[in-house]
């Protein structure tokens, strides 16, 4: 047993409204240098749509992630026999047509047109050209789009559907969408990091942040190809790719990061969990209809006394051990088992998990009299307005147990917090519902808590830094962010 840390995180999408103030925070923060204008490690999506970059969940158009091939796996987009040919042109990159052509205003028009009979305006100019710009698409182009013909029409995730369900989600009674903030998974597995020739990818020891070094960075951009999520981008101006770095600056004083600190919504859930790292690869290798279980196997119980002393020896630090006890991701991952990670079938094993969202009541107006389409107070959730198997190609691998199996405990929380606090619903049937849901009242009380009533601090629990056991930085990140964004005295150069 090779038990280490992974500081993970769960998103609740039952509670994110779609304000974007996460994404706002981190370019702020993160990516407002010459070069990183159309980079966003924080986005957040509308589904069903087609995400960004476009159709980033397109595998046979990008080639993202691992596949098993003779009981081995490997790289989708590239491999040594690949490398050599692809040196000056990777097939499976995306364009900027992919993500947006970045534009600013040309605000002398507002402040030095000439007196008119008009409103003077600021006119779209090219982040990268200099130009006048006509304006085809952006990060969120199609935020609130739902049964858009153009976006949501053409979502991976239809794959597998019938004619009639897709014929539903643009039905106007029906009409439904739910965001999807994004960030990088911080995997496990990480593509990215295998495809990187430079090795300038690595994952951190002590708290499994998926870092990248500028300085052996060489633009080979296989990372880009290889991330099957495109969290990692190319600096057009430095020559150099960038990623999410889990605001590890912030982290290391005890802050969230910045996307989480700044969650309206309150979504975002932040701790640490044990893992054993020689069963990676044996998870990983599962077929698609286990891949959620076998991750979660590899994921240790912090409480036991073999895992404890596993971790002592192999150098995890105390307070790291008592953090994981007191994870919230955890719960949600391994005891409640409601969190699911995105695309395991990527085989990357993420280690960002999502709460599945519940879909709105159906109902019916006759007059000024609405009625419920369902006889029950909740609908079931096989009658919901987001297909089941649209929810499984997003986060069961195309396998509707898991993604049902959640939904269906939410549903009886749902209906248990129903019969306490309004008392409509028998306490009888709220507890015949949680024993169906494989759940219990005293596990009803915890989700409710940590999903309704969580302070700050049950949100983040995150260990104390020790720098003093970190090989990566001497000098405050903060303090440099501007120059070259990663805290190093010196901005990277071109080439080598």
């Amino acid at each position: 047993m090779n038990v280490r840390s992974q500081i993970s995180m769960v998103f609740h999408l039952d509670k994110c409204i779609g304000c974007h103030t996460c994404s706002i925070a981190c370019k702020n923060i993160w990516t407002d240098r010459k070069g990183t204008e159309y980079m966003w490690w924080n986005n957040v999506e509308t589904k069903p749509g087609t995400g960004y970059p476009t159709q980033w969940e397109n595998q046979d158009k990008y080639s993202g992630g691992w596949e098993t091939h003779n009981g081995d796996l490997r790289l989708k987009s590239t491999g040594k026999g690949k490398i050599v040919f692809n040196i000056f042109h990777n097939p499976h990159q995306p364009s900027m047509d992919d993500y947006y052509e970045p534009w600013t205003y040309d605000y002398q028009e507002l402040f030095n047109a000439p007196e008119g009979p008009d409103q003077p305006t600021a006119r779209p100019v090219s982040m990268v050209t200099g130009e006048l710009i006509n304006i085809q698409s952006g990060p969120n182009w199609d935020d609130d789009l739902g049964g858009s013909k153009v976006y949501a029409e053409n979502d991976p995730n239809l794959a597998g559907l019938s004619d009639e369900q897709r014929a539903q989600l643009s039905a106007v009674e029906r009409l439904v969408f739910f965001y999807f903030p994004r960030i990088c998974n911080h995997c496990l597995n990480p593509a990215c990091v295998a495809a990187c020739p430079s090795g300038a990818l690595y994952k951190r020891g002590e708290d499994g942040i998926v870092l990248l070094d500028q300085k052996r960075c060489r633009a080979w951009r296989s990372c880009v190809a290889a991330c099957p999520y495109k969290k990692v981008f190319y600096n057009w101006f430095t020559g150099k790719s960038e990623k999410c770095i889990l605001c590890f600056p912030r982290i290391e004083t005890g802050q969230a990061p910045a996307c989480f600190h700044s969650c309206v919504g309150r979504i975002r859930y932040l701790g640490v969990l044990l893992y054993d790292a020689d069963r990676i690869e044996e998870a990983a290798k599962r077929p698609p209809e286990e891949l959620v279980e076998a991750q979660r196997s590899i994921i240790l119980d912090p409480f036991d006394p073999v895992v404890i002393a596993e971790a002592r020896a192999n150098g995890v630090h105390e307070s790291v051990i008592e953090s994981a006890q007191k994870s919230p991701v955890y719960q949600f991952v391994k005891i409640w088992k409601i969190a699911l990670p995105p695309h395991i079938e990527y085989g990357t094993l993420p280690m960002l998990f999502y709460v599945p969202p519940m879909s709105p009541v159906m109902a019916t107006k006759e007059g000024n009299t609405i009625d419920h389409t369902s006889e029950d107070l909740f609908h079931d959730i096989d009658e919901s307005r987001v297909p089941m198997k649209f929810l499984a190609n997003l986060f069961g691998a195309g396998h509707e147990g898991k993604v049902r199996y959640a939904l269906r405990k939410q549903k009886a929380v749902r209906w248990y917090r129903r019969a306490v606090t309004v008392g409509d619903v028998p306490m009888s049937t709220a507890e015949h519902m949680l024993r169906e849901a494989d759940s219990t009242v005293e596990e009803a009380e915890a989700i409710y808590r940590l999903t309704s009533l969580c302070t700050f601090d049950d949100r983040f629990v995150i260990p104390p830094s020790h720098r003093e056991e970190a090989i990566q930085m001497l000098e405050s990140p903060e303090e440099h962010r501007q120059s070259a964004g990663f805290g190093f005295l010196s901005g990277p150069r071109r080439g080598i």
